[in-house]
C-alpha cells in the first residue's frame, strides 16, 4: 500500500474528541479508504467516459455514447431507479465527422486547428489563397465585395498580439499559505461580491463602449458579408493559448432555428500568426482544407442520468442526498478534465458505497448533468422540475428584446426532501477541502468529516463562494449545495476547453482520494440525523430603476 495513503485508527478516534458534536463513524471511514484506495476503479470509469465515448458536446452522438454506457454501468454496480430524464429542450447536437487543414504555400505545413462548435462543413475538399480582409469601418467592406466566393479568408484585428513565453510552472497544487489563506477567510456582512475594476478606469466607461460598439458594429458586418460572398472558410485564432494548445468554443447557435454561418476553423495561436506574418509581408499563403460536421435534430431534448441507491430507514429514506457533475465536454479534445473527471469522482464515489454493502438511511441520488458549459442548463431544469425556481428581476425591452417580467419564487414539496448536493469540476486535481458557499453552519460538520483525511492533505473550509458549475443552481434555491475545493493543477493553464483535455492529463491517485473523500461525505450525511442547516431562503431583488 502507498504510504501516501497509510491511515491512523488514531486520528479517527481525534476526530471524536476534536468534533463531539458531529460524529464520525470510523469504523465504515475504513472501509471507505480501503475501497476507494486500494480497490479502485477510476481509471477504468474515465476511460469509458473519455477514450471510448469520444467528446460529448451537448446533444452529440458522443455524449449519447457516454449516458447510454453510464446507465449499463449503474445498473451493474447495483443502483435503482437508473434512466435518462429529461429536463427541457437544449438544440441540435453537432460533430466533426472529418478535418484536414494544412498550409500549402510557401510551403506544405500541417495546422492545429478545430472547427467551431456548431458550424458546418466545407461540402468537400477545398484549396485557395488565403485573402486577409482589412476593414476599420463597415465602409472599407466595399472593396471586398463579389471577390471572396470559396475563399478561405483571415480577418486583420489590430487587438492580435504576438505569443510570450511562460516563465510559471503549468501545473500547480495549493500550497500551505494559499490553503491557510482560504481557511482563514471570513464572511463579510451582505455576502460575496466582486472586486472593484482597475484604478484610473473611471470616466473611460463611455468611450470603451463606444469603441466596443463599434467594433461590434464592424464584425457583425464582416460576418454578413462572408455569409453574402459564399466563402469556402473562415479561419480565426483561437481566443486563448499557447504551446500548441487552444481553447476552444462555438462558432453558431445549436438552437433549431439557428441563423446560418459559414465553415470556420479555431487554430493555434503558433499556426495562425505563422500564416499573418507571411500575409502582413506581402506573401501568398495557400491553405487546402476538408472538414465535415453532421448535426443532429431528430431530438432536440437534453437529458441527465440518474441513479439511486435507496434509502432504508422508515421515516428518513423519503428524504434524499445527492452528488453529480456535468457530463458534457467540449469537442476538441475528450472533455477529461472538464468534466469527466469530476463524473469520474461521483461514479467511483457511488460505487464505493455499493462495493461496502452500505444500506443508507437517507436516499443517494447521482446526476450526470448534461449542457454545463451552455449554461447550466441540465441541473438547472432538473432543480426546476424538482425542487422548485428562484425569483428573477424583470428586464426591461431592448435592441428589439422584448421585455420579461418578475417571476416570483416556486418552491416544489420535494424542496423540503433534500439534504445536500455535492458536486466537483475543477479538475483533476485532488480534493483539499470544501466550499461552504456562505453557509457557515456547516462548517463544524464539514470540519468533522474532513478530519480523516487530513493525511490525503484534505483539510480546508473555505465559508465563501465558488461559481461557474452545476452546485449554483441548487444554491440558488438555498438548497445546500457545495463544490469542493481541488488542487488546480494544469485546468487552467492547459487543459480547460482545450484540444488538450484528454484522459491523459488525468492523475489516478488525485481521482481516487476524491471519490474516497466525497463517498464518506456522502455516507455521513446520509446517516446524520438531521439534514444539513440551510441558508434563507431567496427574495425578490428590489425593482430596476424605471421599472
Amino acid at each position: 500500500m502507498n504510504k501516501h495513503f497509510t491511515f491512523s485508527a488514531l486520528a479517527i478516534g481525534l476526530c471524536f474528541s476534536a468534533f463531539a458534536q458531529e460524529p464520525v463513524n470510523s469504523a465504515a471511514v475504513q472501509k471507505i479508504r480501503t475501497e476507494g484506495l486500494e480497490k479502485s476503479k477510476a481509471m477504468d470509469i474515465a476511460y469509458h467516459i473519455t477514450d471510448v465515448s469520444g467528446p460529448r458536446l451537448s446533444n452529440s452522438p458522443g455524449l449519447k455514447r457516454a449516458q447510454d454506457w453510464a446507465v449499463k454501468y449503474f445498473n451493474e454496480i447495483g443502483l435503482k431507479n437508473v434512466h435518462l430524464e429529461a429536463w427541457g429542450e437544449f438544440g441540435k447536437g453537432w460533430q466533426v465527422d472529418k478535418y484536414y487543414a494544412a498550409t500549402t504555400l510557401p510551403y506544405y505545413h500541417a495546422m492545429i486547428a478545430s472547427p467551431k462548435a456548431w458550424t458546418p462543413g466545407t461540402k468537400g475538399p477545398i484549396k485557395s489563397e488565403v485573402i486577409l480582409i482589412k476593414a476599420d469601418t463597415i465602409t472599407d467592406l466595399a472593396k471586398y465585395k463579389g471577390k471572396l466566393a470559396g475563399k478561405i479568408v483571415m480577418i486583420e484585428s489590430a487587438l492580435t498580439q504576438p505569443l510570450k513565453n511562460s516563465y510559471t510552472a503549468d501545473v500547480v497544487r495549493y500550497d500551505d499559505a494559499a490553503l491557510y489563506r482560504m481557511d482563514t477567510t471570513t464572511l463579510r456582512a451582505g455576502g460575496g461580491g466582486r472586486f472593484g475594476g482597475r484604478p484610473g478606469a473611471a470616466g473611460n466607461g463611455a468611450n470603451q463602449r463606444a469603441m466596443m460598439l463599434r467594433l461590434g458594429a464592424v464584425r457583425a458586418a464582416i460576418d454578413s458579408m462572408l455569409l453574402a460572398e459564399k466563402i469556402g472558410l473562415r479561419i480565426t485564432m483561437a481566443s486563448r493559448g499557447s504551446y500548441g494548445t487552444f481553447f476552444t468554443s462555438n462558432g453558431a447557435s445549436y438552437r433549431l432555428d439557428a441563423k446560418p454561418v459559414n465553415p470556420e476553423l479555431e487554430m493555434a495561436p503558433e499556426d495562425y500568426l505563422h500564416m499573418l506574418r507571411l500575409l502582413r509581408g506581402g506573401e501568398k499563403v495557400e491553405v487546402e482544407a476538408d472538414i465535415k460536421t453532421s448535426f443532429y435534430d431528430k431530438d432536440p431534448k437534453g437529458y441527465n442520468v440518474i441513479g439511486e441507491i435507496p434509502g432504508t430507514d422508515p421515516t428518513l429514506k423519503s428524504e434524499i442526498v445527492m452528488l453529480g457533475g456535468h457530463y458534457d465536454s467540449w469537442h476538441s479534445g475528450t472533455g477529461a478534465t472538464d468534466n469527466a473527471a469530476g463524473s469520474t469522482v461521483m461514479i467511483e464515489a457511488m460505487r464505493i458505497l455499493k462495493a461496502i454493502d452500505f444500506k443508507p438511511k437517507r436516499t443517494i441520488r447521482i446526476a450526470l448533468w448534461s449542457s454545463e458549459e451552455q449554461g447550466l442548463f441540465g441541473s438547472r431544469g432538473y432543480v426546476a422540475e424538482h425542487f422548485g425556481t428562484p425569483p428573477s428581476q424583470a428586464t426591461p425591452a431592448f435592441n428589439g428584446r422584448p421585455a420579461s417580467p418578475a417571476k416570483e419564487l416556486v418552491v416544489k414539496p420535494e424542496h423540503e426532501k433534500l439534504s445536500a448536493y455535492y458536486n466537483l469540476d475543477n479538475g483533476t486535481g485532488t480534493i483539499r477541502g470544501v466550499y461552504l458557499q456562505s453557509n457557515p453552519a456547516v462548517r463544524d460538520i464539514f470540519k468533522a468529516w474532513l478530519a480523516p483525511f487530513e493525511d490525503l492533505g484534505a483539510k480546508t473550509i473555505n465559508v465563501g463562494n465558488t461559481g461557474g458549475t452545476d452546485h449554483q443552481s441548487f444554491d440558488a434555491m438555498s438548497l445546500p449545495g457545495f463544490q469542493f475545493i481541488q488542487d488546480p493543477m494544469d485546468y487552467n493553464t492547459r487543459t480547460h476547453h482545450s484540444n488538450m483535455d484528454t484522459f491523459d492529463r488525468l492523475v489516478e491517485d488525485d481521482l481516487k482520494k476524491s471519490a474516497t473523500i466525497v463517498a464518506s461525505f456522502v455516507y455521513h450525511t446520509s446517516e446524520r440525523a438531521e439534514k444539513l442547516p440551510r441558508k434563507p431562503m431567496p427574495v425578490m431583488p428590489a425593482p430596476r430603476p424605471g421599472n
